[in-house]
């Protein structure tokens, strides 16, 4: 980006926006908003948490693309922030600190950068010997920024970094994975959970620096996704054609959804009521009720999708695709944003 300003801070004293949608109610037939500027497929998309001060943009999205360029948008709107650029590589992953002042994205260019969301500067990058397919902030209290990332990739280790000592030497490593980490997520001062091509979730204590626990998927099914839901009640895992809904603080599977078509993605409602996927085989995003049922099936993207997320006020969702494209789709019948 090569404007001096993406974001203009919000006053502190900025009223509240708005009220969770949390009866989880879902409007059939919505017509999506498409954001386009990415030249190549979007791998990755990620909202920031809801920002009381400010009441014009309540929340932000990041998305990852094989173009180099992430990009940061309104989250209600989809209206085009800034783009980062410094990568000279497919950019993989791409994450939101929760007060949206900070992201972090995992490139091919075998480098991991921070960034600051209001000037669209790098302010840290940190190297690696391969390809950086996962990062994550480390779960900050609420009014904290975080002081750390994780990463992980193709050399099947995580490494965690301290951004107030901003060396590029890690703080600590992490070995143990047999394949590619595909997703890392830092849910707590302590705690790391990984997925990588070895059809393993893993759990990593950051005080001992030793895996804890793991859940493996069955055969034949490579891991696709994984993610924690907002409230860390579950872990969501797509693996070949089947979803995974892990016990947060059990770690014990407590629910499991199969489709028939192979799923590269899924997305909890905040409610826990619905849930939407998107697939590698097909264009199409599909909606669920909790239980499985089937209730919609959405087209709109040209390629297959794969990516989806949720705002964290559940008003809406996000699908990246194949097609360079980002769609967001409308949740429930009142009108918001953009659609009235």
């Amino acid at each position: 980006m090569n404007s001096t300003t993406f974001r203009t801070p919000s006053p502190a004293s900025a009223p509240a926006n708005g009220q969770n949608n949390v009866n989880g109610n879902y409007t059939p037939r919505v017509v999506p908003l498409t954001c386009s500027g990415h030249t190549r497929p979007v791998p990755y998309l990620h909202f920031s948490d809801l920002i009381p001060q400010d009441e014009e943009h309540p929340y932000y999205f990041v998305s990852a693309c094989k173009d180099g360029n992430p990009m940061i948008r309104d989250g209600m709107r989809g209206d085009w922030v800034g783009t980062f650029l410094g990568h000279k590589g497919c950019v993989w992953s791409a994450k939101i600190s929760g007060d949206a002042a900070t992201a972090v994205t995992g490139s091919a260019d075998f480098t991991a950068k921070v960034w600051d969301t209001y000037n669209g500067q790098a302010t840290h990058t940190f190297h690696h010997n391969h390809i950086v397919r996962a990062v994550d902030f480390q779960h900050a209290r609420k009014g904290l920024q975080s002081e750390n990332i994780v990463t992980g990739g193709h050399e099947k280790l995580l490494r965690t970094f301290s951004l107030a000592e901003g060396r590029d030497e890690p703080t600590t490593t992490f070995s143990g994975s047999q394949g590619t980490i595909k997703s890392v997520s830092w849910t707590t001062s302590e705690i790391i959970i990984s997925a990588a091509e070895d059809k393993q979730v893993r759990w990593w204590d950051n005080r001992i620096g030793e895996e804890i626990a793991a859940f493996p998927t069955g055969p034949g099914e490579d891991i696709t996704s994984c993610e924690v839901t907002r409230d860390r009640r579950y872990i969501t895992v797509t693996a070949g054609k089947k979803i995974y809904f892990i016990d947060y603080k059990t770690r014990e599977c407590v629910k499991t959804v199969t489709t028939n078509y192979n799923i590269s993605s899924v997305a909890l409602h905040p409610s826990q009521s619905h849930f939407v996927t998107g697939s590698t085989d097909d264009t199409w995003v599909r909606v669920y009720d909790f239980e499985g049922n089937e209730l919609e099936v959405y087209k709109g993207h040209h390629g297959p999708i794969w990516t989806v997320g949720f705002s964290p006020d559940g008003r809406l969702y996000a699908t990246g695709s194949e097609d360079g494209t980002i769609r967001l789709w409308k949740w429930g019948p009142e009108a918001y944003g953009l659609w009235k």
